[in-house]
């Protein structure tokens, strides 16, 4: 792909003189920048930029420009002349940049890389927006397709523009004005709203076409429920969901008080959660009393009701990609079969893959039973102050970072199942209340940012985080959930993750790839600091051990240069003013008020890919999605998936309906440097496939083979699509 580098920046071309004098003073150095770094003589100027009006006189400047350069060809051009030209000048090699276009090779004090972290707040709503939308609501919405209801292309046409609105890089960065980011706020929340409403409309309707006649011997109480798989990974996992035991429907007659009194009588003792063949499956149950709720079928008027409802949680278990299995809440006497607790004591929880250790600081020791290794000091929190701005983060010179390590943390057990077992640690954390008075008048003065002096104040608040730290009994890895009540300024928190494994390089999720990057930065680059951005996970592996830390919505990270390659995940980021072109105060990016995070932390033999610990970090972004349904026949089997396949080193992407042509779209991206084969297996009758590009263009089928399968080849790195008629 031809590159163009805006290497003297994207408005170099601003305010072209029209006078001789100033004209020749600025073409001389314009044109003595350009040359230095271009390989042809098509050289290009941008004249405009960021709140920039029209140059009225530029013609003016460009006949001077010609005068005093008669051998230069000054033209106002387009974009498109300027690469057509280009193209036909390209008699040399060019560089070459394999890889992600991101250099180090700058001082490192400029390069708005944290950006990622600026209002965290803002990335956790488009990361639940995203992943609902791509990895719930579209494969759902493709599905129920299948079995007759319309793809609602409106509305997510509707929902992905009102999120991507919050997509330009100052928005979605986190680094303008507060009043930007309220909007971004109500924008995410409309499009969420939809994709929730999606979800709801499309699981109920695959739901509705299970066959779930098998409860039917459990009698008229039998309460199925449908849970669905919409990952590209067969998944094992804990799993909630509420359900109305008992439902009494306003229309059957009851007054009001008869129909309270019925529900809050109801016996929901004897229940226990069985699968479609019968067997009795470990599960808790939560009676969350007398509820309201209503129907909104599409042929009457909305149908209220009562009910007494419960929660119920348990562990699903090989689940296959894009499927689904079904389950009832039944009354019998049974008491399913239990593995025993997943604790010893408080302080080790333990299943057949991971062993957890908590020390009393609340810090963690891992050990992967696989292959012996063992993390410590893992989840040990790091606080330093953040004399920066929304673009890029300071520490005041210095001083003394901050972490838990040795503070003595509460640690209890909140729960202990046959299918998971969770502590909570509560850590009591006193910390500077904000930056001392000097950063005002810096930020007033504009001192440049890398410049200031201002150190953190003597005033102390006390942060508190509560930890959970849970293990699901077939878990692969550790899940924490950190929630905090911000009430300091100006500074950063970070959860540490020392990994000490001996390597050069770390990876990181990015955009339909897996980015390898240096650990130590380039020689030119100065900033202490060394952070970069992440989607889903960041990973760092040796010879024979890995450790990966996925996340919802925290894109920023930094392996350590500490001796231990700690992998440090930014939770946090308080900062007080905008930082470009003046002062512009921004209070709301302080972020103070109630956060919580979520990270898993996930150890492998050293290959994120086969091992499948990408897979696991990927499925972390997805929410399980569970749909309570009735005892019907139906075309759909209760353990059943429309799409098979198994090929650890392709990243299954997205299932949608494409707009022009109605077929299904599966999307896979490659995550290796090596070509693999990808063979799909469809249970849809008389299927056919094309590949096609990303654009959905329509391509020749063919017939899926007598065994239902369609192969092709997957280059490295390559991002492919098939296209399905069903």
């Amino acid at each position: 792909m031809l590159g163009i580098l805006f290497a003297n920046w994207y408005s170099n071309g601003n305010e072209v003189p029209a006078g001789e004098e100033e004209a020749k003073a600025y073409w001389e150095r314009k044109l003595a920048d350009a040359e230095k770094y271009a390989s042809t003589g098509e050289l290009l100027y941008m004249n405009g930029c960021d709140h920039q009006p029209i140059q009225r006189d530029l013609p003016e400047a460009i006949r001077t420009a010609k005068k005093l350069y008669p051998d230069t060809e000054f033209v106002h051009s387009t974009f498109t002349d300027y690469l057509d030209d280009l193209k036909k000048s390209m008699k040399q090699d060019l560089s070459k940049v394999q890889g992600e276009l991101r250099s180090q090779r700058t001082d490192g004090w400029g390069t708005l890389v944290n950006t990622a972290s600026a209002r965290v707040y803002l990335k956790q709503m488009n990361q639940t927006g995203q992943s609902l939308l791509e990895k719930v609501a579209e494969p759902l919405a493709s599905l129920a397709s299948l079995v007759g209801k319309e793809y609602p292309h409106h509305l997510f046409t509707y929902a992905w523009k009102t999120l991507m609105q919050n997509h330009p890089h100052d928005s979605i960065c986190g680094c303008s004005v507060d009043e930007v980011h309220r909007e971004m706020v109500t924008r995410f929340d409309k499009s969420r709203h939809v994709a929730e409403n999606i979800v709801e409309d499309s699981k109920k309707a695959i739901a509705e076409a299970v066959d779930t006649s098998a409860f039917a011997r459990f009698g008229e109480s039998a309460v199925p429920f449908v849970v669905f798989n919409t990952t590209g990974w067969n998944r094992s996992g804990t799993v909630t969901v509420e359900l109305d035991a008992e439902r009494l429907y306003f229309r059957d007659g009851y007054s009001l008080e008869e129909t309270s009194r019925r529900m809050k009588e109801a016996d929901i003792s004897e229940r226990i959660v069985v699968d479609s063949e019968g067997n009795a499956v470990a599960f808790t149950m939560e009676d969350l009393g007398l509820q309201f709720g209503y129907d909104l079928p599409d042929d009457r008027f909305r149908q209220p009701y009562m009910c007494r409802r419960v929660k119920v949680t348990f562990e699903a278990k090989d689940i296959e990609a894009l499927g689904l299995q079904t389950f009832a809440l039944v009354k019998s006497d049974a008491l399913p079969k239990t593995a025993g607790s997943l604790l010893d004591g408080n302080r080790i929880l333990e299943n057949g893959n991971l062993k957890v250790q908590l020390a009393s600081d609340g810090s963690f020791t891992l050990t992967d039973k696989k292959n012996g290794k063992v993390y410590r000091d893992l989840g040990v929190y790091e606080n330093t102050g953040d004399i920066g701005n929304e673009y890029m983060y300071k520490q005041p010179e210095g001083e003394t970072t901050l972490t838990t390590k040795g503070l003595e943390a509460k640690i209890s057990v909140v729960e202990d199942t046959p299918y998971r077992a969770a502590v909570e640690v509560l850590h009591e954390w006193e910390i500077p209340a904000s930056a001392g008075s000097k950063l005002d008048e810096e930020q007033h003065e504009l001192i440049y940012y890398p410049n200031r002096k201002a150190q953190r104040s003597e005033e102390t608040v006390t942060l508190s985080i509560r930890t959970l730290i849970s293990l699901d009994r077939e878990g692969k890895g550790v899940k924490l959930t950190a929630t905090f009540n911000n009430r300091a300024k100006d500074h950063r928190l970070r959860a540490l993750f020392p990994t000490d494994l001996d390597t050069a390089v770390h990876r990181a999720d990015s955009m339909f790839e897996i980015v390898e990057r240096n650990n130590v930065p380039a020689k030119e680059w100065e900033n202490p600091s060394n952070t970069a951005h992440q989607q889903a996970f960041v990973d760092v592996s040796a010879e024979g051990a890995g450790l990966t830390v996925a996340n919802l919505g925290l894109n920023e990270y930094e392996v350590l240069r500490d001796g231990r390659n700690t992998i440090a995940v930014t939770m946090l980021r308080a900062v007080g003013e905008l930082g470009d072109w003046g002062y512009f105060p921004t209070p709301e990016a302080q972020c103070l008020g109630e956060h919580t995070v979520f990270m898993e932390v996930i150890p492998h033999d050293g290959n994120g890919m086969t091992s499948g610990a990408y897979a696991e970090a990927y499925q972390f972004q997805v929410p399980w999605t569970v749909c309570q349904t009735g005892i019907h026949q139906g075309s759909i089997a209760p353990a059943q998936s429309m799409f098979g396949w198994n090929h650890p080193e392709l990243a299954f992407s997205s299932l949608k309906v494409s707009h022009k042509s109605g077929d299904l779209m599966l999307r896979w991206f490659n995550m290796g440097a090596s070509s693999t084969e990808l063979s799909l297996q469809t249970s849809l009758p008389n299927a056919q496939a094309y590949k096609t590009t990303i654009l959905e263009e329509e391509g020749t089928s063919e017939r899926f083979n007598e065994e239902g399968e369609f192969t092709l080849t997957v280059k490295p790195y390559e991002i492919v699509t098939l296209g399905v008629k069903a």
